[in-house]
């Protein structure tokens, strides 16, 4: 919330507690309380600012612009995915919404994967196809990883995965292993994507 109420801006603002507790409480209905309080603070200050208001973010040099509403689209994101770690603690887990999934695919890879940063390692591309229907290119070369929709005619890419929406995401988030999901040609590209860092 102090974030995208903050505004623009070089670097994050200081981190700042409306009551002054620096921690979350341990009490469970207190942390009820805190989290419905914490998440009407986001709401209130993205509903403020507005989907177009600039703020700083973490992905400066990715295809996701630096606004109030691509820090709305990652939380959806974040949301979902300890929703599901929460669940898998109670022997429940479920799939991610479909929708928020399809829409998670498309957010990691122009948020998280893509970066003007040159690509250190070996040019590739990697297809990505969810079994809703959409499909993306990652392009890995000296100008940076880039994220493309993938055309239903395209040649080949040098690897491609296949999975749910959901595998997808659960993947990039490290819930899941890249051996869950329906890959073919070499996988090294995308196990180099996920261990590498740009910004080390």
């Amino acid at each position: 919330a102090a974030i995208v109420a903050a505004g623009p801006g070089a670097e994050p603002p200081a981190r700042t507690d409306p009551k002054g507790a620096p921690t979350a409480p341990r009490d469970r209905e207190a942390l009820d309380a805190w989290l419905a309080e914490s998440s009407q603070l986001m709401l209130d200050a993205m509903r403020e600012a507005g989907p177009d208001r600039g703020c700083w973010t973490w992905w400066g040099r990715s295809q996701a612009p630096e606004t109030s509403g691509a820090v709305a689209r990652h939380q959806i994101q974040e949301i979902a995915v300890h929703t599901y770690d929460a669940q898998l603690t109670q022997g429940a887990a479920q799939p991610l919404p479909t929708d928020v999934a399809v829409e998670g695919v498309d957010e990691f890879l122009t948020t998280v994967s893509a970066t003007t940063v040159p690509w250190p390692f070996t040019p590739a591309t990697i297809d990505l196809h969810t079994t809703e229907g959409r499909s993306w290119r990652l392009t890995l070369n000296a100008d940076g990883v880039r994220c493309d929709d993938l055309a239903a005619d395209a040649e080949p890419g040098d690897m491609a995965m296949r999975g749910a929406a959901s595998e997808l995401i659960l993947y990039f988030y490290e819930r899941v292993p890249l051996d869950g999901l329906e890959t073919t040609g070499d996988t090294e590209p995308m196990e180099q994507l996920a261990d590498w860092d740009p910004n080390a």
